[in-house]
C-alpha cells in the first residue's frame, strides 16, 4: 500500500489535501500520472501546504466554470441512430465514446472518461446519463437511442414506438390472412 496526498477531489477516495492509502497499481497507473495525487513524503507535504491556498482557489474557479457550463447546457439531449432488431435490442451497444461524440456534436465538448455510464446501453429508448464536468459537478444528459430519425422524434415526444410496431405487425398479419383466405376461395372454385 502507498500513502498519497490528493491534489483534487477523487470520487470514493477523498477530498483535496487528504492523505490516503491506496494500492500501488492504482497510484502508479492512475492517480499520480493524471496529477490527482502525489506521494506523501515530507517534502511533498510541505510543498502541498505552501500551494494549498492557490490550489483551492483554482479548484473553486474550475468548479464555478463547470457550474456555468452546466446551467448553459441544461436539458441537453443527444440522439444516436443505431441498428436494432424488432424487439428493440441493439446489434451492438452505445458506449461512453458514442455519448461523448454526441455531446460534442450538440455543443458540449466532453471526453469519454467524463461520461458516467454504469453499463452500456443495449436497447432502443431514452436513457439519462451523468456527465462529470468537474469532480464536484455532474449534469444529466438525455440519450435518445433510435433506429431512425423519425423514431427518435416519436420517442422524444413520449410515444411508445413498440406499440406502433406491434399494431403494424398485427395489421400485416390480418392482411396476409385475408389474402390467404381469398386465395383458398379462388382455388376451391
Amino acid at each position: 500500500m502507498i500513502d498519497l496526498i490528493l491534489m483534487q477531489r477523487v470520487d470514493k477516495l477523498g477530498q483535496m489535501g487528504e492523505r490516503v492509502t491506496v494500492r500501488p497499481g492504482y497510484a502508479r497507473n492512475f492517480l499520480i500520472p493524471s496529477g490527482k495525487a502525489i506521494r506523501a513524503s515530507k517534502d511533498n507535504l510541505a510543498r502541498f501546504e505552501e500551494q494549498r491556498a492557490q490550489l483551492e482557489a483554482q479548484n473553486i474557479k474550475r468548479r464555478e466554470e463547470a457550474e456555468r457550463v452546466g446551467e448553459r447546457v441544461a436539458g441537453l439531449t443527444v440522439t444516436l441512430i443505431r441498428q436494432a432488431g424488432e424487439s428493440g435490442a441493439l446489434y451492438g451497444s452505445v458506449s461512453t465514446r458514442d455519448i461523448a461524440e454526441g455531446c460534442t456534436a450538440a455543443g458540449l465538448t466532453v471526453a469519454r472518461d467524463q461520461v458516467l455510464l454504469g453499463q452500456p446501453i443495449k436497447s432502443v429508448g431514452m436513457t439519462t446519463v451523468q456527465v462529470a464536468l468537474h469532480p464536484e459537478v455532474n449534469i444529466p444528459v438525455l440519450v435518445n437511442v433510435a433506429r431512425s430519425p423519425e423514431e427518435a422524434l416519436k420517442q422524444a415526444r413520449g410515444e411508445r414506438v413498440e406499440a406502433e410496431d406491434e399494431a403494424e405487425a398485427a395489421s400485416l398479419e390480418a392482411e396476409l390472412a385475408a389474402e390467404l383466405a381469398a386465395g383458398q376461395a379462388d382455388a376451391e372454385r
